[in-house]
């Protein structure tokens, strides 16, 4: 007798042109406005705006801050290697994306 197993997968579509503030971002993370700040000093988030008071962070912010949380908490890495991690995975993302448009065989002929 097969034993199955069945995985179950949670997913959050978010829309690029949701904006968020600063507590709104916060509250969606569950996260102070310390570490926020401290994503963006780090250049883990580029907000809109001059202040945090003013900040606007679009709907791919709330993505990145969960990942980085997530590279904090359970693999216990500190902030500078979150955004090294962060900023690596943006890099194999867009090689990843130049390799396929490179596969892309010539039309015609």
């Amino acid at each position: 007798m097969n034993k199955s197993t069945l995985s179950v997968l949670q997913c959050q579509v978010v829309e690029e042109e949701l904006e968020m503030s600063l507590s709104e971002l916060c509250q969606a993370c569950g996260t102070e406005g310390t570490l926020i700040r401290q994503l963006v000093a780090h250049g883990v988030l580029e907000p809109r705006g001059e202040a945090p008071q003013g900040w606007v962070f679009v709907g791919a912010s709330l993505q990145r801050t969960r990942l980085a949380l997530r590279l904090m908490h359970d693999l216990e890495v500190n902030l500078p290697g979150a955004a090294l991690a962060l900023d690596l995975m943006d890099q194999i993302r867009r090689l990843q994306q130049q390799a396929q448009v490179a596969e892309v065989p010539p039309r015609g002929g």
